[in-house]
C-alpha cells in the first residue's frame, strides 16, 4: 500500500508524524530486523521501538537494508525508566544502536514516580531537542498528576503522550487533558491485544464493512485523531492493518465501539510502576 495514504498528525512542534505507524514490543531482537523490513516494504514510515525491548540495533539494521531515505521514516524510541538520571548518555547510546544521525520522537517510557526523575530527565531532552538531535520530545504513560509535574517546570511541552488505550480500556479524562494541553495522544496495545476483537460492536462492524476486526478497532481510533502503533509479525496482517486507514465508520459505529469501555487495563499501572527496565 502506497505510504502516501496514511494521514499525518501535525505535532505541537510542526513536526509531523504517521498516524498509523509499526510497533516492535516484545519483537525478539534476532526477528526484528527482517520483520521491521517487512513492514517497510508493506508501506509503514512510522516505526516506534525503545531501549527496553532490546531491538533498537535491529531496527536500525532494518532501516539501513530498506534502502529508503532516513528522512521519509518517522523512528521513535524511549528512555529506560532506570536511567532517567543520566537521560544524555541513554540518549547516545540508543543513537549508536539505531546507527541513525537523529531520533524524530525520543519518550520517557515511564513516569517512575517513586523515583522522581522524570522531571530531571526531561531538561535533558529538552537540551537533546534543542541541539536537533531529536525532532520531538514526548513521554510514555503519564498520568494527568504527571503531566501536571512536568508541565511545572517544563520549558518545551511534551508532543505526545503514548499509553495504554484500545476499546475496553481507554482513559478518556487522560486523553482529554493531554489533548487540552496540545499534546497528541499515542495508542499502544491499540487492539487490547486481541482481547477487543471480538466484541459484536465490533465484528459486525467488520461484517457490514467486509473487514477484518482489526482494521475496525485501528479506524475508530483514526476516526478520533489517535496515533496508533499496531504490531504483527505477519506481513499480511501488516498490510491489513495498514489498510485500515481506508476504512470510515459513520458515527454510530464509532459510538457502539467507545461503549465497550470496561476498565480493563492490560498493562502496569503508571500509578505505581517502577520496574527498571535496565
Amino acid at each position: 500500500m502506497p505510504k502516501q495514504t496514511v494521514p499525518n498528525v501535525t505535532l505541537n512542534n510542526g513536526v509531523q508524524i504517521p498516524q498509523l505507524g509499526f510497533g516492535v514490543f516484545q519483537v525478539p531482537p534476532e526477528e526484528t530486523q527482517r520483520i521491521v523490513e517487512d513492514a517497510l516494504e508493506a508501506g509503514y514510515r512510522h516505526i516506534d521501538t525503545a531501549a527496553a525491548y532490546g531491538n533498537e540495533a535491529a531496527v536500525g539494521a532494518a532501516i539501513a537494508a530498506s534502502g529508503i531515505p532516513r528522512a521519509d521514516i518517522f523512528l521513535t524510541t524511549k528512555l529506560r525508566n532506570g536511567e532517567q538520571g543520566t537521560a544524555r548518555e541513554a540518549f547516545g547510546h540508543s543513537r549508536r544502536e539505531l546507527g541513525v544521525d537523529y531520533v524524530d520522537l525520543y519518550l520517557i517510557h515511564w513516569p517512575v514516580p517513586s523515583r522522581n526523575l522524570f522531571a530531571e530527565a526531561w531538561k535533558a531532552m529538552e537540551e537533546l531537542h534543542a541541539g536537533g538531535e531529536i525532532r520531538a520530545i514526548g513521554v510514555s504513560n503519564f498520568l494527568a498528576n504527571h503531566l501536571d509535574t512536568l508541565l511545572q517546570s517544563a520549558d518545551v511541552v511534551p508532543a505526545v503522550n503514548q499509553f495504554e488505550l484500545h476499546p475496553t480500556f481507554q482513559q478518556p479524562e487522560l486523553a482529554a487533558k493531554s489533548r487540552s494541553r496540545g499534546i497528541a495522544v499515542e495508542a499502544y496495545s491499540p487492539l487490547g491485544q486481541g482481547a477487543d476483537l471480538d466484541a459484536a460492536a465490533v465484528t459486525s462492524v467488520a461484517d457490514g464493512h467486509g473487514v477484518t476486526p482489526a482494521q475496525v478497532v485501528l479506524a475508530w481510533h483514526l476516526a478520533q485523531s489517535t496515533i496508533v502503533i499496531p504490531k504483527s509479525a505477519n506481513s499480511g496482517r501488516m498490510r491489513d492493518n495498514l489498510a485500515a486507514v481506508d476504512v470510515v465508520l459513520t458515527p454510530e459505529e464509532i459510538g457502539g465501539i467507545t461503549a465497550l469501555e470496561a476498565g480493563a487495563r492490560i498493562g502496569s499501572d503508571p500509578a505505581v510502576a517502577a520496574h527498571s527496565q535496565m
